[in-house]
């Protein structure tokens, strides 16, 4: 065991633990065991990469035109093994001996410093030395260089955000793929549509599907609008974004560095105070997502509906993802709609919480900003995942029966909307009333009242006719 010590007093950890003694308190007073995101924890990695690569360039910079300026530097070595450090933690190495919560108390203190204490032990390590040992290479000292928790926690939360929402336009495009091949396979299949749950007038598969994916298409465009809104980050401000005690130097360099690290579009915010006291972009986004779960909710719930045995009929029919019940033997569910749903209403709830807590922001600073990002990565992460395997487990294998959907419009009474323009409503309304009463499809409830020619009803029955927008007065001659 090693003995660390704080302003409040002293733990003993073991001795192989790269977290230290800040860690250790958080995860005790926070008792807690919903992990962190490790998307953030990598990116708190690419956030102090560009500090310590900063710093490499700013002592040689101030060593060549300033020799005579009074600054301590660290040696060459320690700055490399820094380097390293955080090169592992941004490709996800020593996650286990990050032991801080998602759910936590302190703006991030905690998220900061227990990533300084893994990159600093990991450093020690380099160097051939022992955890613990920070008269070498502190976690304050070296690995938090000119930096805040209150500029780097939230400048990664957004880093990993961008980098997931990158995910998620993609996945919500190769999802709208699949619905436009169904949309253009099914173009011309007729069935019939409803309103309130009740029959409506005809439409087709194709005008289903189409609807799916021009939604989802909104969708994406407004996901890929959101790095526009989380790209301003208030890395360079400190505390409070006034950038005390941080170097001009690292204030103009540290983003433009970030952002070759990342590949990401990101900049710094013009007025540093109120990007680091304000996190309203983040509700932004969320809404954006809340929007996209609507949608999947309404896809797959319709989807769901139209399979199930409570219609009876199978015009679609969903793959067989999986064995449904314990006792009822060849019960298949539909396990991937309930999947979606179950993420939608996840990600609504954690809408509340991101709009909510960001409203707690208080001065100069959101005490709440964890939980916050820990709700918008888990929606952006649930939306990926949901979009996934709706593209893969359900839409690419789900089935049209467009003979069984034929026949169901034909024995509507509500098909004979279609001739409101040709005979008329009243005697449209007789037809509907023959169909109903005698359970017979429009063709024979036709010929019992002989209102129309039968090749005449035939050709305002075509799919394309009753496609059509609106009908010109040829439709009718």
């Amino acid at each position: 065991m090693r003995t660390e010590k704080d302003y409040i007093g002293q733990r003993q950890l073991p001795d192989d633990a790269l977290y230290g003694i800040h860690a250790l308190r958080a995860r005790e007073n926070f008792p807690d065991t919903t992990p962190f995101h490790r998307e953030w924890y990598m990116a708190m990695g690419q956030v102090k990469l560009a500090y310590y690569l900063v710093y490499k360039d700013f002592k040689q910079s101030v060593q060549q035109n300033i020799p005579d300026a009074k600054l301590h530097f660290w040696s060459n070595e320690q700055i490399n093994a820094l380097i390293h450090a955080a090169e592992e933690v941004a490709q996800c190495r020593w996650f286990e001996h990050f032991i801080v919560p998602a759910v936590q108390g302190g703006a991030g203190t905690s998220i900061n410093m227990n990533v300084n204490e893994i990159i600093a032990n990991v450093a020690l390590e380099k160097l051939g030395h022992r955890p613990g040992q920070y008269e070498i290479i502190d976690p304050i000292e070296h690995a938090n260089v000119y930096q805040s928790t209150n500029d780097t926690v939230p400048t990664a939360l957004r880093v990993a955000a961008m980098t997931l929402l990158l995910s998620l336009e993609e996945a919500i495009n190769n999802t709208r793929q699949v619905l436009e091949q169904l949309e253009q396979k099914h173009r011309y299949d007729l069935r019939l549509g409803y309103t309130q749950l009740q029959e409506a007038v005809p439409t087709s598969f194709g005008k289903q599907f189409g609807a799916y994916a021009e939604a989802l298409a909104r969708d994406w465009w407004r996901v890929s609008k959101c790095l526009e809104r989380i790209k301003f980050v208030n890395l360079g401000g400190s505390a409070i974004g006034t950038s005390l005690s941080v170097p001009r130097y690292f204030v103009v360099e540290v983003v433009p560095r970030l952002r070759q690290i990342t590949g990401l579009p990101i900049a710094q915010a013009e007025n540093l105070v109120e990007a680091t006291q304000n996190q309203d972009a983040l509700v932004e986004v969320h809404a954006t997502l809340k929007a996209h779960a609507t949608n999947l909710e309404k896809i797959v719930s319709d989807l769901r509906l139209q399979a199930s045995d409570l219609v009876g009929r199978g015009e679609i029919i969903l793959p067989q993802a999986q064995v449904g019940s314990s006792i009822m033997p060849s019960k298949i569910n539909p396990v991937v709609p309930e999947f979606v749903i179950s993420v939608a209403h996840r990600v609504y709830v954690n809408d509340v919480l991101v709009s909510s807590l960001v409203g707690q922001g208080q001065l100069e600073l959101n005490a709440y900003l964890p939980l916050v990002g820990h709700a918008l990565l888990d929606s952006i992460k649930l939306l990926i995942a949901a979009n996934q395997t709706l593209r893969d487990k359900m839409l690419l294998g789900l089935k049209v029966n467009t003979k069984v959907a034929y026949d169901r419009l034909l024995h509507s009474p509500s098909i004979a909307t279609a001739l409101n323009s040709i005979i008329g409503y009243h005697r449209a309304s007789e037809l509907a009333r023959e169909m109903r009463q005698s359970g017979c499809d429009i063709f024979e409830a036709n010929r019992r009242l002989n209102l129309l020619p039968e090749d005449k009803l035939r050709e305002a029955l075509r799919p394309d006719r009753l496609l059509q927008k609106g009908f010109s007065v040829r439709d009718i001659l």
